[in-house]
């Protein structure tokens, strides 16, 4: 299994909206990196759901439960999305600032390529989150 982080800006798709659709499609990717990403994604892989720009913080975990295909938002060839169905909610969000401030998590995407949309996890990084979490 491999572990991933997603971010979402709460006002265009909130972790709450995410539990009432329970399942969606992730599109809206835009960079060839992130799509590599959506591309390397496998079912059964664990997913951390990140609110961006607003909160700062993981506030959930989601499962890949179909592999990278043709986004339907767009007729370009070049860009894929998955889907993507809830999990569980941390029982205490992970911030950007505490994930900064832990040293087991300095080499984290989030943290070196902030900008990338869809980015990798290590196993290590996705079970500190957890703790860090309450989980």
């Amino acid at each position: 299994m491999n572990y991933w982080l997603v971010k979402s800006e709460p006002f265009k798709y909130a972790w709450e909206q995410f539990l009432k659709d329970k399942k969606t499609f992730w599109d809206g990717v835009r960079n060839y990196a992130a799509r590599n990403n959506l591309k390397a994604m496998k079912k059964g892989d664990r997913v951390l759901f990140y609110h961006s720009n607003e909160g700062l913080e993981i506030v959930g975990i989601a499962e890949v439960v179909k592999e990278a295909y043709q986004d339907p938002t767009t007729e370009d060839t070049n860009w894929v999305v998955v889907d993507l169905k809830p999990v569980s909610t941390l029982p205490s969000p992970v911030s950007l600032a505490a994930i900064k401030a832990d040293r087991s998590l300095s080499e984290m995407q989030l943290v070196r390529l902030s900008r990338l949309s869809v980015s990798a996890v290590t196993a290590d990084e996705y079970k500190r989150v957890l703790e860090m979490g309450g989980m």
